[in-house]
């Protein structure tokens, strides 16, 4: 009977024995022990088999490690690996993992099942030596299903009958009655086969600890039963690996006989039948482990939301997940149908390898950040948990970069698709946490250097009303950053309108409107009746160590009766160290939408006088809104007004030089002045076909006061009313920005 969906449930209510130690020491003790230790020897010999095995095993102890930190330090529930993971970095990650993951353990079933299969076909037993393998999987395969899906009880409780099938195995195969001392042909033996590749084969007889994990959400007290199974499981599985090689060498001396008999463990045991008893009841139960733990995994995912729900339901007191069972048995016989248990083996060793790596990596930022939250009762220094993030990096790698770059593409492509739902974990992660100590680290290393001209890029503070009215500014505020710089969004709102509910509006307006222009930008909003008053705080105090934006932007409709304040504030940004830019942008100007799309490419003209910082700076901001997705097709302007005598020639040259020493792509342009138009009236005409037209303002003049400048500001509003976009621009002097284009 389907009960209700809940994530409570405890399931069977295991203990440390039953729940984590035999489903883990069983998958261990499972089909490469039996089938394939006499070819690895055979291949690399006894020396380097002993390696390969303490390779393995420590890259699990050292994740067996990272498990029991992060699992005494947060309430487990169903999914073992898959819920740490999705808990620690996020529900993008753990869906990257957690699926990989459940697919490994789904294909897993399939890999025991095949070496059942070719142990029975091998074991010369009346009628069976005839059987076509994978026949005999399929077949297995189907009453392992319905055992486990229906009666899962009964396969959890046959666990005990199997540990002492396997233990009278291991009993007779010790007791053989070859034993003549140890060999020393197989361990001389030149490697046939590499070491990553013999190592690819073995790995997967270390991963049975995500067995035992995987029945997390089935155990009575998981923080206790989860360390001290795994680990117990491990160093178990290490004794009797280590042993083995060592015994085996000592029985054959035939390297022949060790590549191509995968029945020799039985020959050379005291009893056959034991052996033969050990290897079915070991494969099976490796199976069964495998097929209990996806499904739960499933069962995990769907009810983070990441599955259809259809697989978050359970059934019966102990919440057994049927649909999954059902999913886990059509990929268990994929992977039966793809045949050989070496080719399945590598995907197996790069999804478990995946995820033990990313859960060591989970320990060792969890304790490099020593959040509050981060309290294990099993503690590991992050040295260790860090060594196991190495060392399966490096074994992905060594083993096979193909196959690590399928399973990496995949886990991204996953994290991709997730990441576009935009899910809402219901839990905190250590995400923030991370970002948080990545930027402390960099403020504390960047305090005390000066901002310089190679290094500069523009940390903007934007003021703009509703987007609607000044999509200008963010539009510009976006290409000048090119997601490299930083840039906030700033509004200010009259007290009277300034309600939480209004700013809260206010604020997911101005995010949405960056998120359209794909500009990552802080968004703030702030009430004052004193407009300019407040920019001025904001401009004096806003920022932290050394991100203080030195780039303010302020849009300037063509109707502003501000004009006074204007200047006030232009005047204040020079005194305090600030780039001022002001941006006047026409009614029927193109968003940067229109501007990506347009097939013909925008002109930006910057018009140019050579006698301050005003040149270099505008040049800057206009080589910086080539390089954004907006100007990627634009072609830089470089214009000017030959004045006092200097023919167009003359300063054609200059400019062209200037151009080429600096490594500027742009045109030059030169009209000589008539002494009978103004500089604005020609600027007016010349760059009437100008997406942006970069123009420099002048500082106030000494003792000139608010009204003087406002009609200057004034004067030059309307001079260029006809223009699309104007960005009026004033540097500040903190930066040389003529040395940009000096060296």
């Amino acid at each position: 009977m389907k009960t209700k969906n809940n994530e409570e449930k405890r399931g069977y209510g295991f203990g440390t024995f039953q729940g984590v130690f035999t489903p883990s020491i069983l998958t261990i003790i499972g089909v490469v022990m039996y089938l394939r230790f006499g070819w690895m020897l055979g291949n690399v010999g006894l020396t380097t088999s002993l390696v390969i095995v303490t390779l393995g095993t420590a890259i699990t102890f050292l994740t067996g490690l990272s498990i029991s930190a992060l699992a005494t330090n947060m309430r487990m529930k169903g999914g073992g690996a898959y819920f740490m993971l999705s808990r620690s970095f996020g529900v993008e990650a753990g869906a990257a993992m957690g699926l990989p993951l459940a697919l490994a353990q789904a294909i897993g079933v399939s890999f025991y099942i095949a070496g059942f299969s070719e142990a029975l076909v091998n074991s010369n037993l009346p009628l069976v030596g005839s059987w076509d393998p994978r026949y005999v999987g399929f077949v297995t395969l189907a009453i392992l299903a319905f055992v486990s899906t229906v009666s899962a009880d009964i396969a959890l409780k046959s666990q005990y009958f199997i540990m002492g099938a396997i233990a009278f195995s291991l009993f007779s195969f010790f007791m053989g009655s070859s034993f003549t001392g140890i060999s020393s042909s197989p361990s001389q033996v030149s490697a046939s086969l590499g070491f990553w590749p013999v190592f690819a084969v073995f790995f997967p007889a270390v991963t049975g600890i995500l067995s035992g994990l995987g029945m997390s959400g089935d155990l009575k007290n998981p923080s206790r039963s989860i360390p001290l199974g795994t680990l117990s499981a491990i160093l178990t599985g290490y004794v009797i690996y280590m042993a083995i090689p060592i015994v085996l060498s000592s029985y054959v001396d035939d390297v022949n006989v060790l590549k191509t008999d995968s029945m020799i463990f039985a020959k050379c045991a005291k009893w056959t039948f034991p052996i033969l008893l050990g290897v079915w009841a070991a494969t099976l139960s490796s199976a069964v482990g495998s097929f209990l733990c996806a499904p739960r995994v499933f069962q995990a995912l769907a009810r983070d939301r990441i599955l259809p729900r259809a697989f978050a339901r359970g059934w019966g007191k102990t919440d057994d997940p049927r649909i999954g069972s059902a999913c886990c048995f059509i990929i268990a016989a994929i992977g039966l149908w793809l045949g050989d248990i070496n080719a399945i083996a590598p995907i197996l060793t790069m999804f478990n390898l995946s995820t033990y790596a990313l859960l060591n990596l989970s320990a060792a930022l969890e304790t490099a950040m020593s959040n509050p939250s981060w309290r294990p009762t099993f503690r590991v220094k992050s040295i260790f948990s860090f060594a196991g993030f190495v060392l399966c990096s490096v074994a992905m790698f060594m083993i096979s970069p193909g196959w690590t770059f399928i399973a990496l593409g995949c886990e991204i492509f996953i994290f991709w698709a997730v990441k576009r739902r935009a899910l809402k974990a219901r839990w905190g992660d250590m995400r923030t946490g991370l970002w948080v100590s990545v930027a402390r680290a960099a403020m504390l290393k960047l305090e005390g250097i000066k901002n310089d001209y190679r290094n500069w890029r523009p940390d903007v503070l934007a003021f703009t009303d509703l987007p609607s009215k000044s999509s200008g500014v963010i539009d510009l505020a976006g290409a000048i950053s090119g997601g490299r710089g930083m840039v906030t969004l700033a509004s200010i709102v009259p007290k009277a309108a300034g309600d939480p509910e209004r700013m809260a509006e206010l604020s997911d307006i101005l995010r949405s409107a960056a998120a359209k222009r794909h500009l990552f930008a802080f968004a703030r909003v702030y009430a004052s009746d004193d407009i300019f008053g407040e920019m001025r705080s904001l401009v004096h105090s806003y920022g932290f160590g050394p991100f203080v934006p030195d780039t303010v932007l302020v849009g300037v409709s063509r109707s502003s009766p501000r004009l006074d304040s204007i200047s006030d504030f232009a005047s204040y940004l020079a005194q305090n160290g600030r780039n001022a830019v002001f941006v006047r942008e026409k009614d029927d100007s193109l968003d940067s939408g229109e501007l990506e799309s347009r097939s013909d490419p925008l002109r930006i003209d910057v018009w140019w006088r050579g006698r301050n910082q005003n040149g270099a700076f505008m040049l800057a901001l206009a080589s910086l809104v080539k390089q954004s997705s907006v100007g990627r097709k634009a072609r830089i302007r470089l214009c000017q007004i030959a004045e006092n005598g200097v023919t167009a020639e003359d300063a054609e040259r200059v400019m062209k030089n200037f151009l080429l020493s600096s490594r500027v792509e742009a045109d030059v342009f030169v009209r000589v002045g008539d002494g009978e138009r103004t500089v604005l009236s020609i600027i007016n005409e010349v760059s009437a076909q100008a997406q942006y037209t970069f123009i420099g303002l002048r500082p106030p003049l000494e003792g000139e006061d608010g009204q003087g400048y406002a009609d200057y500001f004034k004067r030059m509003r309307q001079e260029t009313a006809d223009l699309r976009t104007v960005v009026f621009s004033l540097a500040a002097n903190g930066i040389d920005f003529k040395r940009i284009y000096r060296e």
